[in-house]
């Protein structure tokens, strides 16, 4: 168990390093995407299915809540976290249009549409960033391995340098987590 321990850890910092070299320039520009829309009276959209959600969730709370500075709220929706919405239009219309008809409702010319997607393959998230991009909106794509559909769909596709969902999924909670804190410093004191 140690040996597979420590092999999963060293695989985990290399793609974080890989990440450094390969996507410091999107994460940057993804950062002044996201604090020209809210300088601009803008918010930011968040979506993704499974762990992805959670991403999604997670980064919006991080945005409303803080992340290091005391400061007012910063405008996000997470648009996978509203059970009866996601259901009702699943039900009503089908599952691949949840965050069109979400963007619909709240979205406007100059948000950020931030779309999650381990593939860049998810049916649901590809039909958010066109109807996004139809909307006004501009798109950040956070994707893995060779960037699915997404890639060139968004906006900005940030493409993490792996085939491994796990390691996917946790360069894009540190990806997320970096974008917040630029985002932060710069809307409120450090930027």
């Amino acid at each position: 168990m140690k040996d597979k321990i420590i092999s999963q850890l060293n695989e985990s910092a290399a793609v974080k390093q890989r990440l450094s070299t390969v996507n410091a320039e999107q994460i940057e520009a993804a950062a002044m995407m996201m604090i020209t829309s809210l300088k601009q009276g803008g918010k930011i959209l968040l979506c993704g299915n499974g762990g992805s959600a959670a991403d999604a969730q997670h980064l919006a709370a991080e945005l409303i809540s803080r992340l290091k500075l005391e400061r007012a709220a910063i405008p996000a929706l997470a648009l996978n976290v509203n059970t009866s919405v996601l259901t009702a239009i699943s039900n009503d219309y089908q599952f691949e249009l949840v965050f069109v008809r979400q963007i619909e409702a709240f979205g406007k010319a100059g948000d950020v549409l931030i779309a999650i997607s381990t593939s860049g393959n998810s049916p649901n998230i590809i039909k958010a960033v066109e109807y996004a991009h139809m909307a006004g909106l501009k798109s950040i794509g956070l994707i893995g391995g060779n960037g699915g559909r997404l890639a060139q769909k968004a906006d900005l596709p940030i493409i993490v340098p792996s085939d491994n969902v796990q390691r996917i999924q946790e360069a894009h909670i540190t990806i997320g987590h970096i974008l917040c804190e630029l985002v932060e410093d710069a809307l409120f004191g450090r930027g």
